[in-house]
């Protein structure tokens, strides 16, 4: 049986009758196997006292059972329909409050459980319950660093074979499969492969018809996923050429990148960590090209708590993981991201992320 004695614990500490979970980062952490997030409701529900239970549907019991649940399982079919589990759950459970993930638990799921016990008080408990995981262990770091090896790996094999010409979409391809031939258990997210005028959007998606050339900007963000961790590196390089400008905003966001570093210790605050990366980018000349925060929290989720911006007084604590990304972006123009991915020490930090940051030219 998985030990669920955290949110039990949680479940008490927040005053809720019990604490639910559905396919996701934290189901996951929680049950010891990944389940599929679908039009299937599929939940675990752990009191505050007394036994788990779960609504599991039927054609998920067979893997169900590797999981070695201890606590009543009530299944059901497509054929007849959910309602009736929750109906017997609730029966089972008469609960009057519930702690739940509000940014992964599904509408229709929610009311399944109001439809059975219309007393019901949901309470989101998103912040409480993906907090249990903000420390990492040192086996999710290990699994961290393999993420983060297998990207850079990747990485490097692409570059040297980027060639003026080739598309965004080439390039992209490119990289999928030397990732998963670096050993990915999956890809972290789509990856963005974004160049010229592309690069200034920071969530650029990879064009079919975009040829790249000489003095364009070249956006990878991207990561693999291993052991259920992601990676999520960003490096900014320029295709044959670069432009007087194109290397001065490059330095700039490197040295905005490498103050975030410097600034990260136990005892700061994200917000601390965000302020004087910003400060260095807005003490430049293109201070209207921020666009966004410095990072965020990553592990199980590719963004997760904490999130490293101005006005979260979040503490910065040894076993944290987060991205270092600072970037300036000229809508129209061009882009320059540099991301690593850093864990926080007991007396300062870590960069989990070692692939070169210095300004480089690739192609030809």
């Amino acid at each position: 049986m998985p030990d669920l004695s955290e949110y039990r614990q949680l479940a008490k500490d927040i005053s809720v009758d019990a604490v639910a979970l559905v396919p996701g980062p934290n189901f996951t952490r929680a049950l010891g196997k990944p389940f599929m997030s679908h039009e299937r409701p599929f939940v675990v529900v752990i009191p505050a006292q007394g036994s788990p239970a779960a609504v599991v549907p039927n054609l998920e019991l067979g893997t169900w059972a590797l999981v070695g649940f201890d606590g009543a399982v009530f299944d059901w079919m497509d054929q007849t329909g959910y309602d009736s589990a929750f109906t017997a759950l609730a029966a089972h459970m008469p609960l009057k409050s519930l702690a739940v993930e509000g940014q992964v638990m599904r509408v229709f799921v929610s009311k399944a459980f109001t439809n059975a016990l219309p007393d019901l008080r949901i309470v989101d408990a998103e912040r409480e319950i993906s907090g249990l995981r903000v420390i990492k262990t040192d086996d999710d770091i290990a699994a961290l660093q393999a993420a983060i090896d297998i990207s850079e790996r990747a990485l490097e094999s692409v570059i040297a074979d980027v060639r003026i010409g080739q598309t965004e979409k080439q390039i992209e391809q490119a990289l999928i499969q030397a990732l998963f031939a670096e050993g990915a258990a999956s890809l972290a997210f789509t990856p963005i492969v974004a160049a010229g005028d592309n690069s200034a959007q920071p969530h650029g998606k990879a064009r079919a018809n975009y040829q790249v050339k000489p003095g364009d900007a070249l956006l990878f963000d991207f990561g693999a996923r291993k052991h259920g961790f992601a990676a999520d590196i960003t490096r900014t390089f320029f295709v044959a050429e670069v432009s007087d400008e194109g290397r001065d905003v490059y330095d700039t966001v490197l040295r905005a990148n490498l103050e975030g570093f410097n600034a990260c210790r136990p005892g700061t605050t994200a917000h601390d960590i965000d302020d004087a990366v910003t400060r260095v980018l807005e003490a430049s000349p293109y201070a209207d090209r921020i666009r966004t925060k410095t990072g965020h929290g990553l592990g199980r989720d590719v963004h997760e708590a904490p999130y490293i911006m101005r006005g979260n007084h979040q503490d910065i604590l040894p076993g944290m993981v987060w991205t270092n990304e600072p970037g300036l972006y000229d809508l129209g123009n061009f882009g320059v991201r540099i991301e690593d991915d850093v864990l926080v020490t007991q007396d300062g930090c870590r960069s989990l992320t070692r692939f070169p940051k210095d300004l480089t030219i690739i192609g030809r």
